[in-house]
């Protein structure tokens, strides 16, 4: 518990469980998804038939799945560390961390619009999700 008398998120028991643990449970569950979507989706892009197509669906769910698990893992993380840092739980460590994660989604793009614009968007998201599950 905090000052403020509220559970903090990752809390097992009364303890806090590490940022990593909470990082590799959303990578895994989030990249799962990430996976099943690549292989839903897959063959509707492919265009292709054979092994062509089996592999073209396999590539598309692996990218999925690292992408997904990616952009999970760096919110988790970077939330829970806001967290612990500032001792709240509040909207603002999902702002920050949903910017961080939009920032590294597409960190390797030469479009700084694209950069900020997927930060701005993420941040929003987030923080707008965080507000509503905290009222």
């Amino acid at each position: 518990m905090n000052p403020e008398g509220r559970n903090k998120e990752g809390a097992i028991g009364g303890e806090e469980a590490p940022c990593s643990s909470l990082a590799v449970d959303s990578i895994l569950r989030i990249g799962t998804a990430g996976l099943i979507w690549g292989l839903c989706f897959g063959p509707y892009g492919a265009g292709l038939t054979g092994v062509a197509r089996a592999s073209f669906v396999a590539k598309s769910a692996g990218r999925h799945g690292f992408q997904f698990g990616l952009f999970a893992g760096v919110f988790s993380y970077t939330r829970c560390g806001i967290q612990r840092y500032r001792d709240r739980n509040d909207w603002l460590n999902a702002l920050t961390a949903g910017a961080v994660a939009g920032a590294a989604a597409v960190a390797g793009s030469p479009n700084w619009k694209q950069v900020a614009a997927l930060a701005g968007l993420a941040s929003a998201v987030f923080a707008a999700v965080d507000d509503h599950r905290s009222n």
